[in-house]
């Protein structure tokens, strides 16, 4: 075994350069020239070791000299977590690698991240641990990417071990891929969850695992979303089934907020090396909708650092409003999505629809909690996005949960959720709500000047109706909430569910 110190090389490079670039390469780690030279145990092993100073680029890279033979690449790592005092940021540090292909934006070199959830991994041509992609380990300028999320007041000491094992290389399997439609209703509201952490990223379930429980919550479709890397795609096929859409992406996880891929096509891979400064988040959601996925931000006002979305709405398809159990931070991203549609309203754009997924990771975070529940033609790809896009949904905390809203016309005019009433602005419009699975919830209607109606509390039976009439100069759209009940206090109980809204009028009528 060698070893190698970076450490106060490093410091001193990474503080000259903090201030200009987001991210640092440090010198390279060379190995022998192939299998002879390591012929008695036929591996080779190098620690590196360093300080990252308060300050450190976003990113670090590591060069690793790969010579021909390789048959495995093994990388550990440890770093030190010294105590901090009360709100100080201690040390965490990310890893994942680039081939010989590179480290620049977009991908074309990327093999894997597991973040912080790892401290090793390996890759072969045949396989690889869960979030790295196995294949060829061919020979060249290979790169470990450090990057230190948090950095403590004294520096963050890490050390790093690289293993090559040298030998005939694995054979490379073909990916196989979950198909793009399941048997399906015909047009029918289908329920999905399309925020889910396996075990190839940061959580703790396989996919057969999560399949199973997507089944027993009652979803017809999931949409697969790893930090930061693709490599669950060739694992979801077996778990799909005529009762069960699996769709393909990625939860893009920048240190500005997290954004979904959802629904790409198989073995897309999006960068999220950028911050919103610097104005690179455009190209990559056009390379998502280019890849047939919808652009979704997700949990926009989480309070974990680099969870708050920092990229504002402009590209957004949807915005996942409600993410896993119901939270303060979910309420205040429903407040500011409702604000959204008043913009909308007033400028005449085009509004941004919301949804709601679990972001479950782990025993005991419940899959389809909440869960997104879309009128489509039929459970396909391309149908799920089209009633996601077009806001032909509504949220609900679980299987038990069911709605229908409406607005209709004295002449047999009629809206649903999603879509637009077209009435003189004076014609009066009744709003319809009939809901089960929620008892003792009460029922709200918001439009564009707030709440204006809210019912009395439904039976514990949990099913009833409640009706309202407006016209379209008195509310520009109107959507339903459904919340539980509140012990105490003036704030409303958390949602049970809730609609996208119906609009009232002819567009631009309101101003």
């Amino acid at each position: 075994m060698c070893e190698d110190d970076h450490g106060n090389a490093m410091a001193r490079r990474a503080l000259f350069v903090t201030g200009a670039a987001a991210a640092l390469t440090l010198g390279s780690v060379s190995f022998s020239n192939g299998p002879a030279a390591e012929a008695a145990s036929n591996q080779e092993t190098k620690t590196v070791r360093g300080t990252l100073p308060i300050g450190s680029p976003d990113f670090v890279y590591l060069p690793v000299e790969v010579p021909h033979g390789v048959r495995e690449i093994k990388v550990a790592y440890t770093y030190e977590k010294p105590s901090v005092p009360a709100g100080t940021m201690g040390n965490a540090l990310d890893i994942g690698i680039f081939d010989e292909r590179g480290t620049e934006l977009g991908g074309r070199g990327f093999r894997g991240w597991s973040g912080g959830a790892r401290t090793e991994f390996f890759l072969r041509g045949d396989d690889a641990t869960p979030g790295y992609i196995p294949g060829p380990l061919r020979p060249g300028t290979w790169h470990i990417a450090l990057g230190p999320y948090t950095v403590a007041p004294q520096g963050l000491p890490y050390e790093v071990t690289i293993t090559l094992t040298y030998g005939e290389p694995g054979v490379v399997a073909q990916p196989t891929y979950p198909p793009s439609r399941a048997k399906g209703r015909g047009r029918d509201w289908y329920r999905g969850d399309c925020h889910l952490h396996s075990w190839y990223s940061d959580g703790r379930r396989t996919p057969a695992e999560i399949a199973a429980l997507a089944r027993a919550a009652g979803l017809d479709f999931i949409n697969t979303s790893e930090h930061n890397t693709h490599s669950s795609h060739a694992h979801w096929a077996d778990q799909a089934g005529d009762d069960l859409l699996i769709m393909l992406g990625e939860e893009v996880t920048t240190r500005n907020g997290h954004v979904l891929a959802l629904g790409t096509d198989p073995g897309t891979f999006v960068d999220w090396r950028y911050r919103a400064r610097d104005n690179r988040f455009g190209k990559y959601a056009r390379q998502i909708r280019r890849a047939g996925g919808l652009v979704v931000p997700a949990h926009p006002h989480a309070t974990c650092i680099g969870c708050g979305w920092k990229f504002g709405f402009g590209e957004a398809d949807a915005v996942e409003v409600w993410n896993g159990p119901f939270t303060p931070d979910d309420e205040v991203s429903l407040a500011e999505w409702d604000n959204t549609l008043v913009a909308a309203v007033r400028s005449g754009r085009d509004w941004i629809p919301a949804m709601g997924n679990s972001d479950a990771h782990r025993d005991p975070d419940p899959i389809g909690t909440p869960q997104t529940v879309v009128l489509a033609d039929d459970l396909t790809r391309e149908a799920i996005q089209a009633g996601i896009r077009a806001g032909r949904s509504y949220v609900a905390e679980s299987k038990l949960v069911s709605l229908t809203f409406t607005a209709s016309g004295p002449k047999g005019e009629h809206a649903g959720i999603g879509e637009r009433l077209r009435v003189d602005k004076d014609t009066p419009v009744t709003l319809r709500l009939e809901a089960t699975g929620v008892p003792r919830c009460t029922i709200r209607f918001v439009t564009d000047q707030g709440v204006l109606f809210t019912s009395a509390p439904l039976p514990v039976s949990g099913s009833g109706t409640a009706e309202w009439q407006t016209t379209a100069a008195y509310a520009a759209y109107a959507r339903a909430e459904l919340r539980h009940e509140v012990a105490v206090g003036p704030l409303p109980g958390a949602l049970a569910a809730f609609t996208n809204p119906i609009f009232l009028g002819a567009p631009g009528e309101q101003e």
